[in-house]
This record gives C-alpha cells, sequence and structure tokens, in this order.
C-alpha cells in the first residue's frame, strides 16, 4: 500500500521538486533581464563614436560638410592662351604683326621667357588661341577652341579693346562686358572642368598715355587709329580731354572688377589681383612701332607677373 502525499504535494512528485521548479522560473526570469540589460549596454557601446560631441547632439553626415576647394595645381602641363594683340604680341617684333614667339604667356623666345617656358610646358602642349583685335564678346569662342584641348592652365588677357573704340559712347557696356566672361568659363566648363583658369587684369591705358606720351614720335603714330578713345588728341589737355580719358580709365577699372567677381565664383579660377593694371610700363617696354602695345621687354614683365600668381600656393589677396 502507497503512503498518501502530504498535502500541497502532487502524487509522485518528489520531495522539493516544486520548490526547484519555481527557483527555475525566478532564475528564468533573471536570466531574460540580464540579457535585455546585456542587449542596451552593447547598444550604447556600438553607437556613435564619441567624438567630443555634447551629449544629445547630432554629428553632422560626411554629405552635409562643405567640400574643401580644390587644389591650385603650381605644375601644369599644358597650356591654352586667350585674348587679344596683347598675347598675340602684335608689333613686338615687326611693324603690323603678330609675333607668337614673343608672346608672354605661350612664346619660345629665350628673351621673353613666357609662362609657359617658366613652367615647363612642352612646346607641343602649348596654344595660342588670341587674335588681335579680339573683344570680350570673340572670348566664349576662344574658350571653346581651349576646351577641346582640356588643357590644364587656360590664361586669359582681354579687354583693352572693349574700351579702346572710336569713341566713349562706343565702349563695351560693363554688364555685356561681364555677361560675355561669364560665359566663356561656362563653355570652358562644361567640356573641360578641371581645367585652371589665370586672369590677368586690363592693362591701364592713361598710364599707357602718359607714358607713350613724352615719346616725339608716339603722338603722329597714335593719330593712325591706336585705340582713339585714349590717345586721340594726344597733347591735349582741356577738360573735354581730360574727361574722356577719365571716363575710358574708369571704365577699364569696371572692367577689372568684373573680371574679379566673376572669376571670384570659379574655385579654379585666379586673378592676378589687379598687378597688371598697376604695372607701371615704362617707354623702353613699349613697342618701338606703336608705344602702345607691349614690346619683348613688356611681354617679360608681363609672363613675370604671370608667373608669380601661378606659381604661388595661394592666390593673391
Amino acid at each position: 500500500m502507497r503512503d498518501s502525499a502530504p498535502p500541497g504535494r502532487a502524487p509522485g512528485r518528489p520531495p522539493g521538486a516544486a520548490r526547484v521548479r519555481g527557483g527555475r522560473l525566478v532564475l528564468g526570469a533573471c536570466a531574460v533581464v540580464a540579457v535585455v540589460v546585456a542587449l542596451v549596454v552593447l547598444a550604447v557601446s556600438c553607437g556613435t563614436p564619441d567624438d567630443g560631441a555634447a551629449p544629445g547632439s547630432r554629428r553632422a553626415s560626411p554629405a552635409a560638410r562643405p567640400s574643401p576647394s580644390p587644389v591650385w595645381d603650381t605644375d601644369p602641363d599644358s597650356l591654352a592662351a586667350l585674348g587679344d594683340s596683347i598675347t598675340r604680341a602684335y608689333d613686338a617684333c615687326s611693324l603690323l604683326a603678330d609675333c607668337p614667339e614673343a608672346s608672354w604667356a605661350t612664346g619660345s623666345s629665350p628673351e621673353v621667357d613666357s609662362l609657359a617656358r617658366r613652367l615647363g610646358v612642352p612646346a607641343a602642349a602649348r596654344w595660342n588661341l588670341a587674335r588681335s583685335g579680339a573683344l570680350m564678346a570673340d572670348l566664349p569662342a576662344q574658350a571653346r577652341r581651349a576646351a577641346a584641348h582640356r588643357p590644364d592652365l587656360v590664361t586669359v588677357l582681354i579687354g583693352a579693346n572693349d574700351a579702346c573704340r572710336p569713341t566713349v559712347a562706343r565702349m563695351t557696356p560693363v554688364a555685356a562686358f561681364r555677361a560675355d566672361f561669364a560665359e566663356a568659363l561656362r563653355v570652358l566648363r562644361r567640356a573641360s572642368p578641371r581645367t585652371q583658369v589665370y586672369v590677368a587684369s586690363v592693362p591701364d591705358l592713361e598710364r599707357l598715355w602718359s607714358q607713350g606720351r613724352s615719346h616725339p614720335l608716339a603722338a603722329r603714330v597714335w593719330e593712325l587709329g591706336i585705340c582713339p578713345s585714349m590717345l586721340a588728341d594726344a597733347d591735349a589737355v582741356d577738360a573735354a580731354a581730360v574727361e574722356r580719358r577719365a571716363a575710358v580709365a574708369g571704365r577699364v577699372r569696371a572692367y577689372n572688377a568684373a573680371l574679379e567677381e566673376v572669376c571670384a565664383r570659379d574655385a579654379r579660377c585666379r586673378y592676378d589681383g589687379g598687378a597688371v593694371h598697376a604695372y607701371r610700363f615704362t617707354t623702353r617696354e613699349l613697342s618701338v612701332w606703336d608705344w602702345f602695345h607691349p614690346g619683348q621687354a613688356g611681354q617679360r614683365r608681363l609672363a613675370e607677373i604671370a608667373h608669380r600668381r601661378v606659381a604661388a600656393g595661394r592666390p593673391p589677396s
């Protein structure tokens, strides 16, 4: 005959069985809590790395950070020159003729020691696309031809012809000058986005007049039609003549301001800071045929100015 189980114990269950199951239930609950706590600790420790931000602050994602400006290459391997008669070295070697070998930008002359020579750009990787008589309105077409070569560097020196018109009233409006320059940069960027651009300021035409007029033959040569808005009646100092020259000089300054403004919006464009405009060309540096265009000595000065800007790690302040 089997003994009867004590009150509260199931028949056939060993003594202490109920306590064991109850203990297991408690231990199981504790294990679940421990796992949850461990997961919370793990989630906290594996979250956003500590970068010194204040608690609760949100770290900016990499995409939200401003991208750094591209580094200026001081050692380009190819160069295309855009502009007018100055870059074609007009009247630098002979009367009424271009002399591209004496160009400040791409020339091969050791006497000039062009920007391309100073940078070590091979002759096969230099393109002088400037045209004597060119206006700023012609620059977009020149930029299109330059872009086809995908040059590392493009130089721009243009604007004197926009001011050197038959009359002050016919000078290129500043708004049109600015728009054409901006369009030239857009044309270049569409086809050659990584090309760097060096922009020289327009020379001080009034200073050229003041230098050249001291030469006994200059005024006679200028009467042939060289920059009439500035150089006509070179010996006149009456109020009208002074006002006319001041208007041309003011327009040149406005052109340079437009060049600087547009260039500043392009991360790969570097303006010369007004260095060419500020340079005091002497009669020895002007053409012996027109006392207006830079001669070979003047071309050398332009090359020196450009090289200082292009080879500098930082743009001029």
